[in-house]
C-alpha cells in the first residue's frame, strides 16, 4: 500500500506504507531511541517524501498503551500474568489495560471499538482464540499482538509464548509412579485449550513409559476452576477401586480435590497424594503445601510485554514460538503410597 498523494498526509497513512504501528510512527517523531534503526530510517524516509508537518496540537489521550485481554478475569492466575505484564510496562513508561472479553462477541466488539479510539503499542491475548475477523481487524490498525497460552494451534505469523505443558504433565506423572504409585487418577482443563491437552499427552505418556493401561474412568473433564477439582475429585474417590494418586492439572482443581479428600474423612498425603499445576503463590501455603508443577506465569507475561514493545518498534524477533521451561516442585502433599 502507498500514500495517495492526493489526499491530506496522516501518521496512519504514513504507519501503513511503512508497515508499522501507529505508536512506532509517533515514536519516530517523539525522537525516542527504542525504535529499532532500520525501522526509524524507512520511516523518516517515508516522512521526508510525503512532506509531513506535524500538527501543534495536544498528542491523542492513551498513546503509549499495551492491551492485555482475557477471556476471564476471576483467578489468580490472570494475577500472575499481569504482574510480569505490568512490571515491563513500568519500566518502560508504558501504561497496561486489562481486558476481560468472557468469550461473548459483544464484549470483542466493544472491545475493539475501543481499540480503535486510542493509540495502543500492542495487544497481548491470553489463553484464547484469535478468531479471524479480530486478527484481520488488529492487522488493519497495524497492532503488533502477542499470544500466551494460545487455545489452539498457533499460527506461525503471530508471536505465541507459552509454557513445556506436555513435560510437566509428564513429570507430575513420573512423581507419583516413583512413589509407587499405579491407578493415579487426573483431573483435565478444557479440551479447546492446548495446554490442557498438552498435559494430559504428557500423563498419558508417562503412564506408557510405565507400562500401566490408560484407564478412561480415572480421566475426569475439568475447567481449571476449584469446583470442578471437587467434582471430578469426588468422582474419583467413589469409584469401586479410587485412585491412591490424583494429578489435578491446575493448582486450583488441585485445592478443589483437596476438600473432596477432607469431605470423605481421608487425609492428603496419608490416604491420597495430590499434585497440582502452575505453582500458584498460594500452593506453598495450602495445607498440607502443594506439589505442583511450576509454569513461570510472571515471566511468561514479562516476555510477552517484552515481544510486543519490540514488534511496536519494529525490531525483528529470534522466533515466533517461546516455550518457557516447567519444573516440579515437591512439597507435602504428594507421599510414598502405602498398600493397605
Amino acid at each position: 500500500m502507498t500514500v495517495d498523494e492526493g489526499r491530506r498526509i496522516t501518521i496512519t497513512a504514513i504507519a501503513q506504507e511503512a508497515g508499522v504501528s501507529v505508536p512506532t510512527v509517533s515514536r519516530v517523531l517523539n525522537g525516542r531511541n527504542d525504535v529499532a534503526p532500520q525501522t526509524r530510517e524507512r520511516v523518516e524516509e517515508l516522512l521526508r517524501r510525503h512532506g509531513y508537518r506535524r500538527r501543534a496540537t495536544r498528542p491523542r489521550a492513551g498513546a503509549s498503551l499495551i492491551d492485555l485481554i482475557f477471556n476471564d478475569l476471576d483467578s489468580p492466575w490472570a494475577v500472575e500474568i499481569i504482574r510480569g505484564v505490568e512490571d515491563v510496562a513500568h519500566a518502560s513508561g508504558v501504561g497496561t489495560v486489562v481486558s476481560a472479553i468472557h468469550r461473548r462477541s459483544t464484549s470483542t466488539r466493544q472491545w475493539l471499538q475501543n481499540l480503535r479510539t486510542r493509540a495502543t503499542d500492542g495487544v497481548i491475548l491470553v489463553a484464547s482464540d484469535l478468531a479471524p475477523p479480530v486478527h484481520a481487524e488488529l492487522r488493519r490498525l497495524n497492532v503488533p499482538m502477542v499470544l500466551v497460552d494460545p487455545a489452539g494451534v498457533p499460527n506461525l505469523d503471530i508471536p505465541t509464548i507459552g509454557a513445556t505443558n506436555w513435560a510437566g504433565g509428564l513429570r507430575a506423572t513420573e512423581h507419583l509412579l516413583s512413589l509407587g504409585h499405579r491407578r493415579i487418577g487426573f483431573i483435565a482443563g478444557p479440551p479447546r485449550l492446548l495446554c490442557s491437552r498438552a498435559r494430559l499427552d504428557g500423563y498419558r505418556a508417562a503412564l506408557d513409559a510405565a507400562g500401566i493401561p490408560l484407564r478412561d474412568e480415572l480421566v475426569l473433564p475439568g475447567d481449571f476452576y476449584h469446583e470442578s477439582g471437587y467434582s471430578g475429585g469426588s468422582a474419583l474417590l467413589d469409584l469401586d477401586e479410587p485412585p491412591t494418586a490424583i494429578f489435578a492439572s491446575s493448582d486450583q482443581m488441585a485445592f478443589g480435590a483437596y476438600e473432596a479428600v477432607r469431605r470423605r474423612g481421608l487425609r492428603v498425603p496419608d490416604d491420597v497424594s495430590v499434585v497440582g499445576f502452575d505453582d500458584l503463590p498460594e500452593a506453598r501455603w495450602a495445607s498440607p503445601p502443594l506439589t505442583t508443577v511450576r509454569q513461570p506465569l510472571a515471566e511468561m507475561g514479562l516476555l510477552a510485554a517484552r515481544t510486543v514493545l519490540r514488534l511496536a518498534g519494529g525490531e525483528p524477533l529470534d522466533t515466533p514460538r517461546v516455550e518457557l521451561s516447567t519444573d516440579l516442585v515437591v512439597r507435602d502433599s504428594s507421599a510414598p503410597y502405602a498398600r493397605r
